[in-house]
């Protein structure tokens, strides 16, 4: 059996009762025989956050190895680290605080899984050997498609288009790219130029909120369109899960990804992160399908 001290993390936001992170850690602790560790989940708001990990090792005897972060939470806690990894600080965005403790001081570093997520989906869905991803589209202006916008130029595209509501909106998707070095375009949500764009990308992901993508999946398939997609759907959303987007997609025969596995992938590099070990990723994955009730 291990004899790893007595380590614990967690998963902080607001809401986050729905959170299915301690599903995925829990079942990586267990298949590393981490005993000692636990996660925990703990509704945390942008005005109590510091409070909080001024708190986070006031107990000396299970000290914390790190924190998932969800929203509100994930650009409010930048200005409360000591370090910020330099993808996390391009990007704009940390969900994950890693805690080392060096001569008895605690020092905190945020880091981001989430691009990591997103490259490992995207790749389940890309075809081996298919060429390079050439085209890209990215629908959602806010933290999420910032770290979309990283994921895809990691895949070789870093001038993908980027579809919004309004451009008077996105400030910091905007300074996130200049940090970035990547040349996407911004363009307002249009039902034909959109739908063009989606049935022509080698890759398209959705970081809206869930059902915002409907209005897309119902254009994709109202008969008249007169093409199918091409490319790899990523819908960051898994609840509803499939969504709208997803099932139009893969009903015109191309392949789409949910956004579980976003969660997964992104999950595993939180481990491996926080515990030193790879991440036990099919143990990972059994768990979060009978969390999610999806067959093998």
């Amino acid at each position: 059996m291990s004899t790893t001290p007595s380590r614990r993390a967690a998963v902080l936001g607001h809401p986050v009762a729905h959170s299915l992170s301690p599903v995925l850690h829990t079942a990586a602790y267990r298949a590393l025989g981490l005993d000692g560790w636990d996660y925990g989940v703990h509704d945390v708001t942008e005005d109590t956050l510091a409070g909080f990990l001024e708190d986070a090792d006031g107990d000396p005897g299970r000290s914390w190895a790190g924190l998932s972060l969800t929203m509100p939470l994930k650009q409010a806690v930048i200005p409360l680290l000591d370090h910020v990894e330099p993808l996390a600080e391009a990007v704009g965005a940390v969900n994950t605080v890693l805690f080392t403790t060096v001569g008895g001081a605690v020092t905190t570093t945020g880091t981001n899984t989430d691009v990591h997520g997103i490259v490992a989906a995207l790749r389940e869905g890309l075809d081996a050997g298919a060429r390079p991803v050439a085209e890209a589209v990215v629908l959602g202006g806010g933290a999420t498609a910032a770290s979309a916008l990283a994921a895809l130029a990691e895949l070789g595209c870093p001038s993908a288009r980027v579809f919004v509501r309004s451009l008077d909106r996105i400030g910091p998707l905007r300074a996130a790219v200049a940090r970035m070095g990547v040349t996407p375009s911004f363009e307002v949500f249009d039902d034909t130029a959109t739908t063009s764009a989606l049935v022509t990308a080698d890759a398209v992901v959705s970081t809206t909120p869930k059902y915002a993508a409907d209005t897309w999946a119902k254009l994709l398939t109202d008969g008249d369109r007169g093409a199918a997609p091409r490319g790899v759907l990523l819908d960051v959303v898994y609840d509803p899960r499939p969504t709208a987007l997803q099932s139009a997609w893969t009903a015109l025969g191309a392949r789409a990804v949910g956004g579980e596995r976003m969660l997964l992938h992104q999950a595993a590099e939180q481990v491996r992160l926080m515990t030193g070990h790879m991440a036990p990723l099919s143990a990972m994955d059994e768990a979060l399908r009978a969390a999610l009730a999806v067959p093998a």
